[in-house]
């Protein structure tokens, strides 16, 4: 869940049973207003700290995943978050402008697979390949590549490096598209079963009403 939104629900629910508390205990059970103020922060705080533990459940038993799986996954992808922000402020402090649209699609990418598998954290085991090696690469050679463009003055030996250097981007932005592929074969797999299941059920519906016209022929 975004955490934004995580955030709203824990609030919408913390926020009244705090709020009854301190009415009720101030009205009903007749406490002190320093005493009802304290019992409404304490119920709320706990009602947090609940609700954020059955949501969390409720995500890992979707997902498929136990509290040490989604531990581990959360620290590379909390990693991946760093290392994609260097990647984009290294990415456009590249003063190459033909290279652009190559490298918009870089981030666009990248950004890609780190999204879904965020949103869906088991997606992780099919893009460790990109997590713990293509994103170092990447991020790696562009701020080296960032760093060199950025010289006022550029001879043959630096020159022919940068185009060696571009290459390699461009080669490993087609590795981190195979990435997203493997992440998306599943959904891929589904969806070529489900026009499967379509085109059967189309052909089958064709194939009674030529029946029916048949009949009604005869």
């Amino acid at each position: 869940m975004n955490p934004f939104l995580k955030f709203l629900v824990r609030s919408g629910v913390t926020i009244p049973i705090g709020a009854l508390t301190w009415f009720s205990s101030l009205l009903i059970l007749e406490q002190s207003f320093i005493a009802s103020v304290i019992y409404g922060v304490l119920a709320g705080t706990g009602t947090y700290f609940i609700s954020d533990g059955v949501m969390q459940h409720q995500f890992l038993k979707k997902h498929g995943l136990t509290r040490k799986e989604f531990k581990f996954i959360n620290k590379h992808l909390k990693e991946a978050k760093t290392k994609i922000h260097r990647l984009n402020k290294a990415v456009f402090a590249i003063r190459h402008f033909p290279s652009i649209k190559q490298r918009i699609d870089l981030m666009r990418v990248t950004k890609k697979v780190y999204r879904l598998t965020q949103q869906e954290p088991k997606r992780f085991y099919r893009a460790d390949k990109f997590y713990y090696s293509h994103l170092d690469s990447v991020m790696e050679i562009a701020e080296k590549y960032a760093l060199l463009s950025s010289q006022p003055k550029k001879n043959h030996e630096l020159q022919s490096t940068l185009r060696q250097t571009r290459a390699a981007l461009e080669q490993l932005t087609k590795t981190i598209e195979q990435d997203l592929h493997e992440i998306l074969t599943d959904d891929i797999d589904d969806l070529h079963f489900e026009l499967e299941v379509v085109k059967h059920t189309s052909q089958k519906n064709k194939d009674d009403e030529l029946i029916d016209e048949s009949r009604r022929l005869k």
